[in-house]
C-alpha cells in the first residue's frame, strides 16, 4: 500500500552527474492526501534538468516560482495552499531582488516565511531556493 503520492520521483545520479550519488527522490510528495511538501526548487527545467539563469537571483526566483506553481498544480492544489515558505539565499544582497519577485506569484497568500542565507546551494549556478509546504483544502 502507498501511503503518500510521490510526484517527479527521480535519482540524484541523472541529476548531479558529476556527483556520486545515487539517492531517490522526487519534487514533492502529498502525504494522507492534503499535505504538500515541496523539495527545494531552484532555476531548473524540471524536465530537462538544465540550469537556467545562472547567478541571476530575480530570474531564478521567477523559475523557482514557476516550478513552485506547476508542482502544486500536479499536487492538485495551487499558490493559495502554500502555509510556509522557507527561502535560502547565497548572499544577503539578493534579498531585494528574490523578495520583490516571490511576492508577485504570493500576493494575497499570507504564508509563514523564513529566509536564511547559506553559503552554498547543490549547484554553484544556484543562488536562490524555495521551498514550499501547502495543504490542500477539503472540498
Amino acid at each position: 500500500m502507498t501511503l503518500h503520492k510521490r510526484i517527479r520521483p527521480f535519482n540524484t545520479k541523472e541529476t548531479y552527474p558529476e556527483q556520486n550519488l545515487d539517492n531517490d527522490l522526487c519534487q514533492a510528495v502529498v502525504a494522507k492526501g492534503t499535505m504538500v511538501f515541496l523539495r527545494g526548487q531552484v532555476s531548473q527545467d524540471l524536465d530537462s534538468r538544465e540550469s537556467l539563469h545562472a547567478s541571476d537571483a530575480a530570474l531564478q526566483t521567477e523559475k523557482a516560482m514557476q516550478n513552485i506553481d506547476m508542482l502544486l498544480k500536479e499536487a492538485g492544489a495551487n499558490l493559495e495552499c502554500i502555509c510556509r515558505i522557507v527561502v535560502y539565499l547565497t548572499d544577503i544582497r539578493y534579498r531585494e531582488a528574490v523578495y520583490q519577485e516571490m511576492g508577485k506569484w504570493l500576493k494575497g497568500v499570507f504564508p509563514c516565511s523564513t529566509g536564511l542565507v547559506v553559503p552554498a546551494l547543490a549547484r554553484p549556478e544556484w543562488v536562490v531556493e524555495i521551498e514550499v509546504t501547502a495543504v490542500i483544502p477539503d472540498e
